[in-house]
């Protein structure tokens, strides 16, 4: 089975039309990856239905980078 970094970095990769090497644990969304905060809604609701938690308005706003969603989905997943 996919490690969480493995699986978030496929579905970042896949929503943000980036090849998969450059999805790496300190890129961030905004900068590294060319994400918009549209985009960065987008990965977050893909996050959501993947790994079956829900991310709070309050709590995207944290997740600025990959390293960022891993942990959260780590915290909070069951």
């Amino acid at each position: 089975m996919a490690s969480v970094y493995e699986r978030v970095q496929s579905i970042v990769a896949e929503r943000l039309g980036v090849e998969e090497d450059k999805v790496t644990m300190d890129a961030e969304f905004i900068g590294d990856l060319n994400a918009d905060s549209l985009d960065l809604v987008e990965v977050i609701m893909a996050l959501e239905q993947e790994f079956d938690v829900e991310i709070k308005d309050d709590e995207a706003e944290n997740i600025r980078s990959v390293k960022d969603a891993v942990s959260f989905i780590q915290d909070h997943s069951g």
